[in-house]
């Protein structure tokens, strides 16, 4: 059923699909390689608690889909992954978002800060004439960067 399934898996999602035969076999691979998606047979969960236990703590980024071999089909089987894939991608995309919000976020503080400096420091009295010009070179690019990350 094993070899079945994978190739069901293979052929519906055109992603790579790797069978454990055991829970053991399961953890080590989940600890030597990243993967999106991990079928997990609920029969081995409950026969094998602890085991099961190791394997899940191994799972990283994969979403689990738990399955009951006894009565779920092929069909279901293929629908729950391509399921769990899909909230997968849509997980990682959120969450790039919000890392991508988040820096920008602390760029705009950092270049506000930049900016405030080089006006103070373009304000200090009998400053070099060539250290004003390169305060003034600094605050252009902020602000460059300034409208860059509003564009974006």
């Amino acid at each position: 059923m094993g070899a079945q399934c994978a190739v069901a898996l293979h052929a519906a999602t055109s992603q790579d699909v790797h069978w454990a035969h055991t829970i053991q076999e399961a953890s080590t691979r989940l600890r030597e390689q990243a993967y999106s998606v991990a079928v997990i047979d609920q029969f081995l969960v409950e026969t094998e608690p602890e085991d099961s236990d190791q394997m899940i703590e191994h799972l990283g980024t994969a979403f689990p889909v738990y399955v009951n071999f006894g009565v779920s089909g092929m069909e279901r089987l293929v629908r729950d992954v391509r399921s769990a894939l899909h909230r997968r991608r849509r997980e990682e995309a959120a969450a790039r978002r919000a890392v991508a919000e988040q820096m920008q976020c602390e760029m705009r503080e950092t270049l506000t800060a930049m900016l405030l400096s080089c006006e103070l420091a373009m304000s200090v009295p009998n400053m070099p004439e060539l250290a004003t010009e390169k305060i003034r070179n600094i605050d252009v690019l902020a602000r460059e960067l300034r409208l860059r990350l509003e564009v974006n």
